[in-house]
């Protein structure tokens, strides 16, 4: 089977206020996603979102934008998230930055960065009886040669020298994925739970019916998931409350 792996990040940056970072993935079926696609642009067109065509990009799903006024459509996205077998989540949560000690691994903060990534798809990738392609949205305009080296890591741990396994890793805009934009919601409702935040009654709507979901650790999405969690799999980085 081909499946296509698309990636973003929440609060990543070093020094951008907030404790907490993340990375994340939302997976399918390659053939799936042509379907799931055109299925938020039905939702999008449904409650009067542009949905995006030859003029323009159309409105583009973030986490920063949930509110009273759409709540009906975001709550509707996140039904059609559960509900589609064809659709997982993964996400790597660094609780604290301010934790990290770069030196001691003679390592800066965006070399981090990526080997973060590498944890949290090395996961995803171990079954070798598929074949994937990745993609990150674009974090800025000098990382192209840092995601070819991890490119490289991933295709070496999984034997793939030839990466007849994992063909494809590069960056596309936010903007031209659903899925990305998908995978940008389920991060922001991960980190709005875990820094404590409780200003919107509706994002904390959403977060209730994800947790929900949660298989390994019902109403809770502070703690890692079990391995054979798919649909919201969860790592947090150091935690010793379960396995990797």
């Amino acid at each position: 089977m081909d499946i296509s792996i698309f990636c973003d990040e929440s609060c990543h940056l070093e020094h951008d206020g907030h404790k907490i970072m993340l990375l994340g993935a939302v997976w399918c079926p390659t053939e799936a996603v042509r379907p799931i696609s055109e299925a938020v642009r039905v939702l999008k067109r449904q409650y009067g979102l542009k949905a995006p065509d030859s003029t323009s990009h159309g409105f583009e799903v973030k986490w920063s934008k949930v509110g009273p006024a759409k709540a009906e459509f975001y709550e509707e996205l996140v039904r059609l998230f559960l509900t589609d077998e064809r659709l997982h989540f993964r996400a790597v949560v660094v609780p604290n930055k301010d934790s990290l000690d770069h030196s001691a691994f003679n390592q800066s903060h965006d070399e981090f960065y990526y080997k973060l990534y590498y944890t949290l798809l090395i996961r995803i990738l171990e079954n070798n009886k598929n074949f994937y392609k990745i993609y990150l949205d674009i974090k800025d305009t000098r990382g192209g040669p840092k995601v070819k080296k991890l490119h490289k890591y991933l295709c070496n741990s999984l034997k793939d020298q030839d990466c007849k396994i994992l063909n494809r890793v590069e960056q596309i805009r936010s903007h031209e994925s659903e899925i990305i934009q998908l995978c940008d919601l389920l991060l922001g409702a991960i980190s709005y739970y875990n820094r404590g935040e409780v200003g919107s009654s509706t994002k904390l709507k959403l977060i209730d019916t994800l947790a929900t979901y949660r298989r390994s650790h019902p109403r809770d999405l502070s703690s890692t998931s079990y391995l054979s969690e798919q649909k919201i799999n969860l790592f947090y980085w150091g935690a010793a409350r379960g396995p990797q």
